[in-house]
């Protein structure tokens, strides 16, 4: 089953089903109204929007063409918006290249922040940019959309609470992070707001490309039209369970929290990066000085991943850099 949320004019917009392959989609504001609301009383709201999704693979009932130009973000503010790292090949480069020592514990323990929820960026979106110097990135990532979690839930137990996957570009700000981080006291500056894909699918819909609670697809990135990194996004060491598992140690979280895998990243150089940071770093290594430079008005990012038969699963994130 494939969710999306269109714009009308308020801030949470109206929750529809998209058919598979993207092209209309069904009005689902007799199953719930958003959705948030939809996950509030998931266990209600998802047969009924099941049902809706068969009507509508069915032709048989009332739907319209599908616009993501028209979509929100799936959610487009949500309680909680929590990213991890859990590709350790980025955290090694990224660490390398800012000149900052690994954790002792990097294999162990997940590294996540909590970046701003207020606010969430749709698929289209510009991305406003008020200084150059700044060092505007991207990143590519797979996030997933949970349902209730207790405090305490173990890794074994968590997979069951992800009821949505969909993409994320997770927007940083390069040049404001060593300055935070030496405050010891976290991201805030250097995370302005995220932006997700059109679409949102539950992880039945993925088929086997969905298990061990990771995402086993590429993850395509392009750079003005250039592809900069297309990475399998199920190289995770944290899988989604773990980073679950991690948050909710001391605390509960509530149906429509957002997480993160944080930046998408292969050890193998010939899948390239979903980030110019990475770009950055391993020019850092090879030449001594990094030759790319970071996002600039008039440039556009995207970002998508596809099925065997070629066809997107999400939508395409696709995004331009826009003076603020």
């Amino acid at each position: 089953m494939k969710l999306a949320t269109l714009r009308n004019g308020t801030r949470d917009g109206r929750l529809v089903v998209v058919r598979g392959d993207l092209k209309v989609c069904a009005d689902a504001g007799a199953c719930a109204p958003t959705l948030q609301a939809a996950l509030d009383r998931w266990d209600e709201a998802e047969p009924s929007l099941r049902s809706l999704a068969v009507r509508l693979a069915d032709a048989a009932c009332p739907c319209e063409p599908f616009d993501p130009r028209c979509a929100a973000a799936p959610l487009p503010r949500a309680y909680e918006w929590l990213d991890g790292s859990a590709y350790l090949h980025h955290v090694k480069l990224a660490r390398r290249a800012r000149g900052a020592a690994l954790p002792a514990d990097l294999e162990t323990e997940p590294m996540v922040y909590q970046g701003g929820s207020g606010v969430l960026l749709g698929a289209n979106d510009d991305i406003p940019l008020a200084d150059a110097q700044w060092g505007l990135d991207f990143e590519s990532e797979v996030a997933v959309v949970l349902g209730d979690v207790r405090p305490g839930t173990k890794a074994a137990d968590a997979e069951s609470c992800v009821k949505l996957v969909l993409l994320a570009n997770d927007v940083t700000l390069r040049n404001l992070l060593p300055a935070e981080l030496a405050r010891q006291f976290g991201f805030l500056q250097s995370k302005p707001a995220t932006a997700f894909s059109p679409v949102a699918c539950t992880p039945d819909e993925l088929g086997r490309a969905w298990r061990d609670g990771r995402l086993h697809r590429r993850l395509c990135t392009w750079l003005n039209g250039r592809l900069v990194g297309d990475p399998d996004a199920g190289e995770m060491h944290f899988s989604f369970a773990d980073l679950t598992a991690h948050v909710a140690r001391t605390r509960a979280l509530t149906a429509g929290t957002i997480l993160g895998s944080g930046t998408v990243s292969n050890a193998d150089r010939a899948r390239g990066a979903s980030c110019l940071a990475e770009v950055r770093a391993q020019e850092l290594v090879e030449r001594g000085v990094p030759a790319t430079g970071y996002l600039a008005e008039g440039d556009s990012v995207a970002m998508e991943m596809f099925d065997d038969a070629g066809r997107s699963i999400f939508g395409r994130i696709e995004q331009r850099v826009v003076r603020a």
